[in-house]
């Protein structure tokens, strides 16, 4: 007897499951290395990683001229292709036209920053946006086709290459910003490598037959708000996400810009484990939705699992982060779980917002989005110059991890109400989720107050998060769908 069609909330959560699952692998050889890839290397070394990241960042966001989300929209498979030679074709430019770029302003760059001993590695910046945005319009290609495996596999062979670089680098003598920065090179090519080989293997036919210049011309064209209108957004947002970098290294040094990287890079773990899974995911059902007039639905359910799975790792920070970096990194990055602390409620928020997003692009409000992008830019660089003016990285921390929460908690409220989400039930889902992590928190404080030792709040951080998400997945629907998603397909 056929097995029956699995339903739409399932297959959701089948195919986050993939996601998740080869993001998790990815993520637990980063976070084992981590120990000891912060005792190989300093500060520094992770902070010109940081500095050379933010720079790509900004160049490769725009690297396919934003016709990389279209690729999601059209019907017809054959248009999509199109937007995806179209994406191809705007990586060959844009990266080509970093050479020269770099070539002339590329000192000025570096004056600007204070970093001049960056100047050796700007030579793999070209590369590395080539690379990134070929793997950037890949990635949109493979969410069309819900073949999220293939980019599992991806994920999970790019950190291995990652990771061991940087551990051979290390151990061999060569702990540098630069060994780093070319074990990152690395790992994206391997899983550029590894999703186009597996896409062509699958999809050849169907892109050999479809690409034409005709229609490529006619994406362009169809399209054209992407490049004209999100474009400068998306570059607006990814500079405001690496001006803590820039302005960390203009007001203060390299170090601290590491320990912020480090700091940045454990709030980011909810994203990258689950988080990004979600928000590949639900791009694609979001524009389903649309269609059918279920987008509602779908966000308030995404919302409320997003809260169930971010409030007990962020807010754990919040309240032992210095004693976390201590025993996990050692002494030496207890700043950076200071800075991490700092930032944790922002990045919590940040969370939730991180998916959702994407709906304006689902609505085509563009222009909203540039709004909302602006004001992000306009408080941050604020908020930093303030508090590098001040002295104090903490100051400049602090004041912009204010700023953070303001902007997007906005812009969570207004995705809800874009999308038809009542604001008291929006209201109802965060009171819950941060009731039940408040017995868990509640014990956190206390010990801390009496003066437990590092190593013992941490024990108990871990063993109290097993017991939330246990009872989480075993008295929630959702969770447990998702969990048990990857069964349904199997």
């Amino acid at each position: 007897m056929p097995r029956p069609e699995p339903s739409r909330a399932s297959a959701f959560a089948t195919d986050v499951f993939k996601l998740v699952t080869g993001t998790t692998l990815a993520q637990a050889v980063a976070v084992l290395a981590s120990p000891l890839l912060t005792r190989l290397y300093g500060p520094e070394a992770f902070g010109f990683l940081a500095l050379f990241i933010s720079i790509t960042s900004i160049l490769g966001v725009i690297a396919c001229m934003r016709y990389e989300l279209a690729i999601m929209l059209p019907k017809d498979d054959r248009e999509a292709a199109n937007l995806l030679a179209l994406s191809l074709l705007s990586v060959v430019v844009v990266s080509g036209l970093t050479v020269p770029a770099l070539y002339f302003w590329g000192e000025v760059l570096l004056s600007l920053i204070r970093a001049p001993g960056l100047a050796p590695y700007l030579v793999l910046v070209p590369p590395y946006v080539f690379i990134g945005g070929v793997f950037l319009a890949l990635n949109y290609w493979n969410s069309r086709t819900r073949r999220f495996g293939r980019l599992s596999v991806a994920r999970v062979t790019s950190s291995l290459a990652t990771v061991g670089t940087q551990l051979g680098a290390g151990f061999a003598g060569y702990a540098t910003g630069g060994s780093l920065i070319g074990a990152s090179l690395v790992g994206v090519s391997v899983s550029t490598g590894v999703l186009g080989g597996q896409i062509w293997r699958d999809d050849h036919a169907l892109l050999y037959r479809s690409v034409s210049w005709r229609g490529m011309l006619e994406g362009l064209k169809r399209y054209r708000r992407f490049p004209l209108i999100d474009s400068g957004s998306a570059l607006m947002n990814t500079v405001s996400w690496q001006l803590p970098a820039f302005l960390l290294a203009f007001f203060f040094s390299p170090v601290v810009v590491g320990f912020y990287s480090l700091g940045f890079m454990v709030l980011q773990l909810p994203m990258s484990l689950i988080g990004s899974s979600i928000a590949q995911v639900f791009f694609q059902r979001a524009a389903e939705a649309r269609s059918d007039g279920t987008l509602s639905h779908l966000v308030e359910n995404v919302f409320r699992l997003l809260i169930m799975i971010g409030i007990f790792p962020i807010l754990t920070v919040t309240i032992i982060g210095p004693d976390l970096f201590a025993v996990v990194f050692g002494e030496n990055w207890i700043e950076a779980g200071t800075y991490a602390q700092i930032l944790s409620i922002w990045a919590f928020v940040w969370f939730i917002s991180s998916p959702l997003s994407t709906i304006w692009a689902v609505l085509e409000k563009q222009t909203f989005g540039m709004r909302v992008t602006t004001l992000n830019f306009a408080t941050r660089v604020g908020s930093l110059v303030l508090g590098g003016v001040s002295g104090s990285p903490l100051v400049a921390l602090s004041l912009f991890a204010g700023s953070g929460i303001l902007v997007y908690g906005y812009l969570n409220v207004k995705m809800m109400l874009f999308s038809g989400v009542r604001l008291i039930d929006v209201r109802k889902h965060v009171l819950s989720s941060f009731r039940l992590f408040s017995l868990f928190g509640v014990l956190l404080v206390g010990l801390k107050a009496a003066g437990a030792e590092p190593l013992v709040l941490v024990v108990v951080a871990c063993v109290a998060g097993l017991i939330y998400y246990l009872y989480i997945v075993q008295n929630d629907p959702a969770v447990r769908s998702l969990i048990s998603g990857l069964g349904a397909r199997m």
